[in-house]
């Protein structure tokens, strides 16, 4: 029988990490431990071993952010401790085992570039280092933004938590010994115990979300973020949550952090980030934005250069790179305005400049002038496709409801019972679509036709800041969430002049949309009607009928448009006159309603071709 009972226990050996730095092919893995030992701030140590490979240059940009390990990685070298290795040349070897204040200073100190050493270092079995760490929760490192220029009036970001490494929440009442991974249901029991009367109901619901974010959902290797004197600054969780006494209680509840030096302008960022920057809590979840945070202050080859592998996947893509590519429109030329019979390429390349400089935009005009057509068209074309365009059509009884988001009626396909849950509009799920990671970069188009015929302070209620301000966000009516417009998802609107007039639209939609108008008297709309005719191999009268019917008519927004003359059926036996007397008269008898005007004798088919026979002119004047 071997071993003694009640003898002496074997310490317990680390398990042992090891890390595969960037083109080393045929180059030994780096090998580390992950240490029981604290610095001062908390950030849990990393031993590298002797003989780990290193790379013999680093990024241009790393010692601008990251100037201590860069010094460190200095220091090393000009003591011999990593130097030229004899077995892989052109690499640089650890001669002795080197101690470091967390997984990614290791990582990085041996890449030369910035590292998330706790996905990186990874196990025997390919499980990354994050993932043995007791009370954490696995999977994908996020991204936070930790409030903390302003905490009873201190500035605590440029303070405390860059000097000493660290990033806080005050939770001044918080009991001691509250243990990390504690669920949200305990943690609102603790809130309401520990705050009770001080503390009003929405102010527990945010504290408990702000608790269980740091508590629970943080984890080393996570990016952290603050804002401070229009700045702001990353760094990583290098370690647990841990509680201690404050000065003011301002700092009760803490994390160890190793910031970048420097930080970012905050009116140079991407919009996407100012955006979630711009969300009104403490405790703020950047995670959709991580890959354009993980590019800030690095080019395009250094961020394809640091996220090169021996074993990756060549077709792979880079996330930072993907989130960094731009939003284009493409540019209408001449077979684009060909194929919708525009006068001129130059006009469609001037609506295509509005979009992009406002990103919503209304066509008007009196009916049968095209304008859904047109944007509808114009739209698949900016945004490659029918499948990134969505139309929907505003009527009176619309509502916020309908458009954005609300409670409706839903059955359960289990249960067959009725309940009323919160269900997204076309615009919800539209800008979800274009938020998505890996779309962000694509046009996105939002069509509501008839725009002017709902109650559109109602229909829009907070968005109509949103169409104005992009870079930002509001709290919604019923979900609660943080929601912004995307930069790319545009909206284009159509308003008929005849059915309401454009100047009852109050300022504030003027102010938020350009308006481009399509009328008869104008082009392109003036002479649609003749280049399709002359693309048919038809006869222009149809064309000169309509010009000497709109000269007839006074007001300009009842002028009849000419796709009431684009259909097949028109060129049938008796097809013009049926159009004429079912569809063209009768608008203008609603638009003389109680006026002694003989709709047949001015508007008619037969006076119109008389004159037009008479003369030969369209522009007589009506009778």
């Amino acid at each position: 029988m071997s071993g003694t009972v009640g003898g002496p226990v074997a310490p317990r050996q680390p398990r042992e990490f090891s890390l595969r730095l960037p083109g080393a092919k045929g180059i030994d893995l780096a090998r580390g431990v992950l240490l029981d030992t604290v610095g001062t701030n908390g950030s849990r140590m990393f031993l590298i071993r002797a003989g780990s490979p290193a790379r013999d240059h680093v990024m241009p940009s790393f010692a601008r952010h990251f100037a201590s390990t860069v010094r460190r990685r200095k220091e090393l070298l000009a003591s011999g401790v990593l130097r030229p290795s004899a077995r892989w040349p052109g690499w640089l070897e650890l001669a002795e085992d080197v101690e470091c204040g967390s997984p990614s200073f290791a990582a990085g100190l041996l890449v030369g570039a910035p590292r998330n050493g706790w996905v990186d270092w990874t196990a025997d079995s390919g499980a990354p280092l994050a993932d043995f760490m007791e009370g954490v929760r696995t999977g994908a490192p996020r991204a936070w933004l930790v409030r903390g220029s302003n905490v009873s009036g201190v500035d605590l970001v440029r303070l405390l938590w860059l000097q000493e490494g660290r990033v806080s929440l005050g939770a001044s009442r918080l009991r001691p010994g509250v243990p990390q991974g504690e669920s949200k249901e305990a943690l609102r029991g603790i809130v309401e115990e520990d705050w009770g009367p001080t503390a009003t109901y929405n102010q527990k619901l945010e504290l408990v979300e702000e608790l269980h974010a740091f508590l629970s959902r943080m984890r080393p290797g996570d990016t952290v973020c603050a804002l401070s004197g229009g700045r702001l600054h990353v760094g990583e969780i290098t370690g647990d949550a841990e509680q201690a006494m404050s000065e003011g209680n301002r700092s009760n509840l803490r994390r160890p952090v190793e910031w970048q030096n420097g930080g970012y302008a905050y009116d140079e960022l991407p919009e996407e980030i100012q955006q979630k920057l711009s969300a009104q809590h403490d405790v703020v979840d950047l995670s959709t934005v991580k890959p354009l945070i993980d590019g800030l202050g690095r080019t395009d080859d250094e961020l394809a250069d640091e996220s090169e592998t021996a074993d990756r996947d060549p077709s792979e893509v880079i996330p930072a790179l993907t989130a960094r590519r731009e939003l284009e429109l493409p540019v209408p030329g001449q077979r684009l305005a060909d194929e919708l019979l525009v006068h001129d390429a130059a006009w469609l390349r001037e609506v295509r400049d509005l979009l992009w400089d406002e990103r919503q935009l209304v066509f008007y005009g009196p009916p049968g002038t095209g304008k859904t057509y047109l944007a509808l068209k114009l739209a698949e074309f900016l945004g490659g496709g029918p499948e990134r365009v969505k139309l929907v059509q505003f009527h009176p009884s619309y509502t916020y409801e309908d458009f954005f988001e609300g409670f409706r009626p839903r059955e359960d396909p289990g249960t067959r019972e009725v309940a009323f849950r919160l269900t997204a509009g076309p615009l919800r799920e539209l800008a979800d679509l274009a938020s998505r990671e890996g779309n962000r970069h694509i046009p996105h188009f939002l069509i509501i036709d008839e725009i002017n015929r709902a109650n559109l302070a109602k229909v829009f209620g907070e968005l109509y800041f949103l169409l104005e301000y992009r870079n930002k966000s509001v709290r919604l009516t019923y979900s609660g969430d943080d929601f912004a417009l995307p930069p790319n998802l545009f909206v284009i609107g159509t308003m008929n002049t005849a059915d309401r007039s454009i100047a009852l639209v109050d300022t504030a939609m003027r102010r938020r949309f350009a308006f481009v108008e399509l009328s008869p008297r104008t082009e392109p709309t003036r002479g649609l009607l003749r280049r399709w005719l002359h693309r048919e191999g038809r006869d222009s009268r149809p064309a000169d009928l309509l010009d000497a019917l709109n000269a007839r008519i006074g007001e300009e927004d009842f002028r009849i448009g000419p796709s009431y003359l684009m259909k097949p059926g028109v060129y049938r036996d008796g097809g013009l006159r049926r159009v004429w007397r079912t569809k063209i008269l009768p608008l203008l008898e609603e638009h003389h309603y109680g006026e002694s005007v003989d709709i047949e004798k001015r508007y008619g088919l037969a006076a119109l071709e008389r004159q037009l026979g008479e003369d030969g002119s369209a522009d007589a004047p009506a009778p």
